[in-house]
């Protein structure tokens, strides 16, 4: 199998890539983000492109995958809607309308949240925007695609956030998960479970295309 992965750098982006560079299955994957992952592995070739809004000049590199994982977003924090529409709606579709393109065979997969609003009138801007970016996803033309909404997710193997705020709550709730986990079970997922179900799912597709955390643990222990 021959994957992209976006935002490689991130704390999701980080599980996934390492869920790909072991399995057995992977032949090659490719990140593309503003940086480099410093990641070395036989299977892992990356492009840095700073340009999240233009493809034209990697479109040649970008041709022969059976699938995506879209790990990359940012915090609505602090953001207008039109400035997050901007970065989470904007960059995704540009990425996935030249993707499907390109890869009309491809699996895309698309990490969104918990709480996003399908119907785009939802009272919290960031649902409602995400809401919107899933529909139009949906609605392209890849042979599948796939929602993600996880909610707590809980980064394994030495992985960290870029966000502080969220680091900080990770080192102080790391000893309360256990606790969180018994209490909420459909709530929680760890960076290796958001990995194996993409890989799952990208091989043998999942009844759903809009997956709650539920459902990405029961594909990830398919």
């Amino acid at each position: 199998m021959n994957v992209l992965l976006f935002g490689a750098t991130g704390m999701v982006g980080q599980g996934v890539m390492r869920e790909c560079l072991l399995d057995p299955d992977m032949q090659s994957l490719l990140t593309i983000g503003r940086t480099a992952t410093g990641v070395q592995h036989a299977k892992l070739r990356e492009v840095v492109h700073s340009d999240a809004w233009h493809y034209d000049s990697v479109e040649a590199q970008l041709s022969g995958f059976d699938a995506c994982f879209f790990c990359l977003g940012v915090t609505s924090r602090g953001m207008t809607q039109e400035n997050y529409e901007h970065m989470t709606y904007g960059i995704t579709m540009t990425a996935a309308e030249s993707l499907s393109r390109l890869n009309p065979q491809m699996t895309f997969i698309y990490v969104s949240g918990a709480g996003t609003n399908s119907t785009e009138h939802g009272r919290s801007m960031w649902a409602r925007v995400k809401g919107k970016t899933e529909n139009a996803l949906l609605r392209l033309p890849f042979k599948a695609a796939y929602m993600f909404r996880p909610g707590i997710i809980e980064p394994l193997h030495g992985i960290k956030s870029r966000t502080p705020l969220y680091n900080a709550f990770y080192t102080i709730g790391k000893p309360l998960l256990p606790l969180l986990r018994a209490a909420l079970p459909d709530q929680i997922l760890t960076t290796e479970q958001i990995g194996r179900a993409m890989l799952a799912i990208a091989r043998h597709g999942f009844p759903k295309r809009v997956l709650e955390t539920k459902d990405i643990r029961t594909a990830a222990n398919t």
